[in-house]
Order: C-alpha cells, then structure tokens, then sequence
C-alpha cells in the first residue's frame, strides 16, 4: 500500500453532488432540480460573452476592477473591499483557507450548504454542526457551539434548501456575541431574491468581524459560467487576495457578469416573475396537502409524509420528464425541494404531483 496520503480530513469529505439534469430515455425534460433560472442569461449578457470571444488568446486582467466597480455601482459599496470568485464557492475556500486551519473550528447549521462543511475539512479544520429551530437557523444554538477554537461561522440567508430566513436583528445579535477571533460569513447566494434586501451589507460595513458572499448564477442565469464575489472589511479582503490566484476568472467571465448586473430591466423581471410564482405554487403545493414554509429564495421544500413517500413522488416526477432534488444529504429525507420554474414548468409539477397523490392537479 502507498506512504503518498492525502492531508488529514481529505478522505472524510463527501463530495459535492449536483442537482440531476437528466432522466434515462426522455429527450424533454423540465429541469427544476438546481435552482437556475428559468429566464436564463440576459440577452445584453449573451452579447458581452460574445464579443468576449474575440480576446480569448488575451490574459484577463488579475484585479477584476471593472466588475467590482460595477458591483460597487448597483449595490452602493466600496469596490475596494469586493473580491470576486469562481462562484461565491471559491469565496467560501478562501475564508477557509485563510483562518482555518487544524485545530480550529467552523461553525456550520444543519441544513446549511455542503460546501462549508467540504471547504472546511479541506483547510484541515474541524466542522462543527449546530441544529436550527424550525428549519430556521437558531443563533443561541450557534453560540452555544462556540468555544475559543471558532474561527468561521456560515450562515446562508435564505437557506438552502429551507428558503427561511434569519432576522437582521438576530444577525446583529450573533455577530455582537461571537468570540473575538471568529469572522460571521453571510452567504446570501439567493439574497436577490429578497425585496428590498442587503444580504447582509449593512451588517458587514460597520463591523471588522462580517464577510457577505454573493453571485451571478441564480437570479442573473449565469450557473454555467461561475462568478461570485464576497464583500468584507479591508484586512479580510486583502488576506484573500493574497491567496487568490491572479487569473481565477476570465474576461468572458468578468464581461459577461458585468453586462448581467447592469442589466437591471432583465433583473427585474426575472425577480417579479419568480416572486409571483413562488407564492402559486406555495399554494398550489399546500392545496395538494404537502407542508411547505415560506420561502424567500427560488425555490421551495416540499414536505412529505416520510422518507418512503418523498422518494416515491420524485421517481413518478421522473417518470413524467420532471426533475426535482432529494435532499437526504441535507437532513431532510422526506422533503424534494423544487426550484420556481416558468409558468408551463411551475404548472407542470404541480399536476404530476396531484396525480401522484390521487388529488387531481
């Protein structure tokens, strides 16, 4: 057998499995398992990417200063203190990366993203787990599962797969009381999906201790380019800089997110619709006599009597061309969490799951 191992914790990760996108023998298949948007990119994105065609034998610049300036712009924060990434995931290992390490600590919920828990053994650090109340995330629980080894604390606000959320006040609440070397990460990956909502920003511009992370994948239809970017103090961004590598985006990537976010009738609209139709089919699906919170994000969980029925349901939703996701992984084997498609695909559904359960569509 081989000396040549892997770092500690390596082994111990799970990895990372993505919404399924087809089903053996169905050539049309609705796609409502990875929260895309179903409006897909703008078309003045699709034309920035194209003439970013031009340059592809061109370096891309290493300091993505037209983007963050963008971002600055759209969302009234200092570009300055903006670092983007290959999606907010790369964010994320970069918080891990640079303030965790073995011995240290970082503090996850139990419905929280995988990839906190993945980052996390990957920088050889230890996750800590804590429940949520609800399916909301409870921050006496998360202070309660601190202790002077936390270095990280991650919150994604919506949750996913849960589409709860947090209260700023409690938000402020938790980042008063963490311990004095722990930095609170705001993941506010649906965060646009929110009326009138920061994700978090106002949190992160008079505190030393908040990092909010954002991308261009669910709202701006750009899942299949992968740009993301994180918000924090000064220290926090120059530290990640330092570990990012000078060329971790391309133009056509730069370009492109930058034309989607200055697009802001195209983000509207993709908004307005997903608003509407996440309160349809809410209703639609409680009508049906499944449990279903309120969901603030693109998508909503879908709970069911137990684990037996829930499977049962995606495999008659297979079978129908309609893909939704399982979520055992995070904690909830009885619920398919199902994205806010167009309106043929919301309708869709939700007739194939009156079928299933006899009650007509």
């Amino acid at each position: 057998m081989t000396k040549i191992q892997p770092q500690p914790g390596i082994l111990d990760i799970a990895p990372y499995v993505g919404g399924q996108s087809k089903i053996d023998g169905v050539t049309e298949v609705v796609k409502l398992s990875s929260n895309e948007n179903p409006f897909g990119p703008s078309d003045k994105a699709i034309e920035a990417f194209r003439r970013a065609g031009h340059d592809l034998h061109r370096y891309p610049g290493t300091d993505h200063r037209a983007l963050r300036e963008a971002i600055g712009d759209v969302h009234a924060l200092d570009p300055a203190r903006i670092i983007c990434g290959v999606g907010s995931d790369e964010i994320i290992t970069f918080l891990c990366q640079a303030y965790a390490g073995p011995g240290d600590e970082v503090i996850h919920t139990e419905h929280g993203f995988s990839m906190y828990r993945i980052s996390t053994l990957a920088a050889g650090a230890t996750p800590v787990q804590v429940p949520e109340t609800d399916r909301v995330v409870d921050v006496d629980a998360i202070l309660a599962g601190c202790t002077d080894r936390t270095r990280l604390v991650f919150i994604a606000n919506p949750g996913n797969p849960t589409g709860t959320m947090v209260s700023e006040r409690e938000l402020r609440r938790l980042a008063r009381s963490l311990p004095e070397r722990a930095l609170l990460v705001l993941d506010g990956a649906y965060a646009e999906f929110v009326d009138g909502f920061d994700g978090g920003a106002a949190l992160v511009k008079p505190r030393g201790n908040v990092v909010m992370t954002r991308t261009f994948s669910k709202l701006y239809g750009l899942g299949g380019l992968r740009v993301g970017w994180g918000y924090g103090p000064t220290d926090v961004i120059d530290a990640l800089n330092r570990i990012r590598g000078p060329f971790n985006l391309s133009e056509p990537q730069l370009a492109t997110a930058e034309a989607a976010l200055r697009d802001r009738a195209f983000a509207q609209k993709c908004f307005s619709e997903n608003a509407r139709l996440r309160v349809w089919l809410r209703d639609a699906l409680i009508e049906q006599g499944l449990e279903v919170d309120e969901s603030h994000a693109n998508f909503v969980l879908a709970r069911f009597a137990d684990a037996a029925e829930a499977e049962a349901c995606d495999e008659f939703l297979k079978s129908q061309g309609l893909l939704v996701r399982r979520v055992g992984g995070y904690g909830f084997p009885n619920a398919l969490r199902i994205t806010v498609g167009d309106e043929s695909g919301c309708r869709r559904v939700v007739h194939a799951i009156g079928q299933f359960k006899g009650v007509g569509g």
